[in-house]
């Protein structure tokens, strides 16, 4: 694709799929606007990066909808000195968009390959604020806890208290849980400056199962 032809397609998402929806934090449209979702597909699905949509990335996980990427990052709250815990770094994409908003990004991802090829995509692109650990998200990443903000983007069966443990106070996670079979909710887990924590249920979602 032409580079004038990709940015008018991005520009294109942002406006149809984000704005007219209903996102309007302007640092995340913006920091949606920047990142090159086509690079984040493999090249049969290039021509789709922009579709509004989930798309497969290898090892049974996808790159979320458009829509989704921007609800749970507004949701998320996310200011210039935060650091982000992310689990589940998938292709990246996710990740990228965090970089632009927070100070440091660090990411975890069960799959190995799929954490290999993350950091090597984000370091050519220049996404530099970030770490990827080929890890278990389930039980967060204690060395550099706590954290301002949480991103989870696979599905588990309860909000695990490892990851409530490493929310610093005032800090907010953002969560898809399974409440029963064939549905899961996206949760927002605030916890305020005395430690009290609140779970805030908002849309119905539909990630990957956190393995």
């Amino acid at each position: 694709m032409a580079s004038e032809k990709i940015t008018e397609k991005r520009l294109s998402m942002v406006e149809s799929q984000l704005t007219k929806r209903g996102i309007s934090d302007k640092n995340v449209l913006n920091a949606m606007k920047t990142v090159p979702r086509h690079e984040f597909v493999g090249f049969p699905y290039k021509s789709m990066a922009y579709f509004d949509g989930p798309l497969p990335i290898g090892k049974g996980q996808t790159i979320s909808q458009p829509y989704i990427i921007g609800y749970m990052t507004e949701a998320l709250k996310v200011k210039p000195h935060h650091t982000v815990l992310e689990i589940g770094t998938g292709c990246g994409y996710q990740t990228a968009v965090l970089s632009l908003l927070a100070k440091k990004i660090i990411s975890l991802e069960i799959h190995n390959s799929l954490a290999v090829s993350a950091k090597k995509r984000l370091s050519r692109l220049g996404f530099e604020n970030v770490e990827i650990h080929n890890s278990d998200g389930k039980m967060g990443w204690e060395k550099n806890a706590p954290f301002h903000r949480i991103l989870v983007t696979a599905c588990p069966q309860k909000v695990h208290e490892a990851l409530v443990n490493q929310l610093a106070d005032g800090g907010i996670m953002v969560i898809p849980v399974e409440e029963k079979k064939d549905c899961q909710i996206l949760r927002v887990v605030t916890k305020d400056k005395d430690g009290k924590v609140e779970i805030k249920s908002t849309l119905p979602v539909r990630f990957v199962p956190m393995l």
